[in-house]
């Protein structure tokens, strides 16, 4: 048995927390406020504290953790985002639990940080958690979030694994902004991006003469990032020769440059990256195991956009607001607009998601974002759309006929059309299909009828419904 304190100004989750913990046999008290914490501390000395953060008397964190306990922290949070993860680890946290939380995941926390105990005193140091690049409430973001906190005050190597466009060289570069490195050198190399017969130059350096064009001495990347992070993205296009020279670099600590004698000693952090599936290749030969192992140490998964959905309307509004600081129209986004985008399946994650926020406000006529235009921007796929609100032509057939009809139904103004929708439709569609029609077999009314796969007779009733006269294409 220890004695936890719990502190949460909503009564409820002090119960719901103190009754899941006394029944895992603690001794608990509960505190709505700092100040009502602070008065249970003169007389009760706990082993553990699960707090939240923004309390009515103040910040939990800056208060009760500089306290002198030396006890660990556990943090709730609704104020779930990177920062607040970072800020509670700096702050000596435990762990950090973003509400809603998992009853069983917080006594288990709590258990853990029972048997590691730990002081919650704050560092000294400055606050790098201002301006972090990564958005995103989502439980899967959360998980991405507390990983991060945890690489604070370590050097320990990082691989973020995750698809194309899902932010993995800002999540390395928030692991080198929250880390020990982060006033030297961040340097990032596209591995797929060098010649195969380069890459040992590129990284490595060379020096005056050690090949055909060597006409000095250059400094690869490991030496460029000396003291910082190098990351190098796409890790998974790195060829085996060089495979082999970067993982003795990773044992040996020491690199020698292209043509040198003398080895240098290598001080980097490295962080790697790629969308492809490592353990994959390294059972087909085409990556090696033990450099996996080796870059392996702490693997950060990045949810793909359609798995975080939720957060689609945060990042799409961070991204307009980007676009106007970097001089497009300012531009906001309506209900209707952020359900549409959120039913999208953004097969090209965050970076798709930033194209088409910079589309629209570039292509917009108004300051107000909504459904139908969203709809028809979706539908270009970034070709070349425009004309009113933009246009799908250059889309799909489907993708074009979403587009006019999220128009139709934004122009009732979030009222339903009146009855009789579908036969009206397909009428509107039927009409424009007879007269290309008979334009393109130049008024044969037998040739149009086996183009569209009607029987005669059927097509000379609906041109007769849709008052089509055939004779006008023949005169052309």
């Amino acid at each position: 048995m220890a004695r936890i304190l719990v502190v949460d100004d909503d009564a409820a989750i002090c119960t719901v927390v103190a009754t899941a913990l006394r029944r895992a046999g603690h001794e608990v008290r509960t505190a709505g406020t700092i100040a009502a914490a602070e008065q249970l501390l003169a007389g009760f000395v706990p082993e553990a504290v699960v707090t939240d953060v923004i309390l009515p008397d103040g910040n939990a964190l800056d208060r009760l953790a500089a306290a002198p306990l030396a006890v660990p922290f556990i943090v709730l949070s609704a104020q779930n985002t990177l920062t607040t993860a970072v800020h509670a680890t700096e702050r000596g946290a435990f762990d950090y639990l973003p509400k809603p939380f998992d009853l069983d995941e917080l006594t288990g926390a709590v258990a853990a940080a029972l048997r590691t105990g730990g002081g919650g005193a704050a560092p000294d140091g400055e606050d790098v958690t201002d301006g972090l690049p990564l958005i995103g409430r989502s439980p899967a973001m959360q998980r991405v979030y507390r990983t991060i906190a945890r690489l604070v005050g370590n050097d320990l190597t990082v691989l973020i694994l995750g698809e194309s466009g899902t932010g993995k060289e800002l999540v390395a570069r928030a692991v080198h902004d929250l880390g020990p490195r982060r006033a030297a050198p961040f340097v990032a190399v596209n591995m797929a991006a060098i010649p195969r017969e380069l890459i040992e130059s590129d990284l490595f350096g060379h020096e005056r003469g050690a090949f055909t064009g060597a006409q000095a001495r250059v400094a690869g990347r490991f030496e460029q990032a000396q003291g910082g992070t190098l990351f190098l993205d796409e890790i998974g296009d790195m060829p085996l020769e060089a495979q082999t020279r970067l993982l003795r670099v990773l044992q040996n600590g020491e690199f020698t440059p292209v043509g040198g004698a003398r080895a240098i000693r290598s001080d980097v952090r490295i962080v790697a990256a790629t969308h492809k599936d490592l353990p994959a290749l390294v059972a087909a030969g085409g990556f090696r195991e033990d450099l996996y192992y080796r870059l392996a140490v702490v693997p950060v998964s990045l949810p793909p956009l359609r798995e975080r959905l939720a957060d689609v309307g945060a990042l799409a509004r961070h991204f307009l607001d980007r676009a106007a600081q970097e001089g497009l129209p300012r531009r906001r986004l309506d209900a209707g607009a952020v359900e549409r985008l959120a039913s999208h399946d953004w097969p090209g994650n965050v970076r798709e998601l930033e194209n088409l926020m910079r589309r629209l406000a570039a292509l917009g006529r108004d300051d107000l974002i909504d459904a139908a235009e969203v709809a028809g921007q979706l539908a270009g796929r970034g070709r070349d759309v425009g004309g009113e609100g933009g246009s799908a032509a250059h889309g799909g057939l489907a993708e074009a006929a979403e587009f006019h009809l999220a128009r139709y139904f934004a122009s009732h103004g979030g009222r339903l059309p009146e009855d009789g929708l579908y036969d009206r439709v397909l009428a509107q569609i039927e009409a424009p299909l007879l007269r290309l029609a008979l334009q393109a077999t130049r008024g044969n009314q037998l040739r149009a009828a086996q183009l569209l796969g009607l029987n005669r007779n059927t097509l000379r009733k609906k041109l007769t419904e849709h008052a089509i006269e055939p004779g006008q294409w023949r005169r052309r």
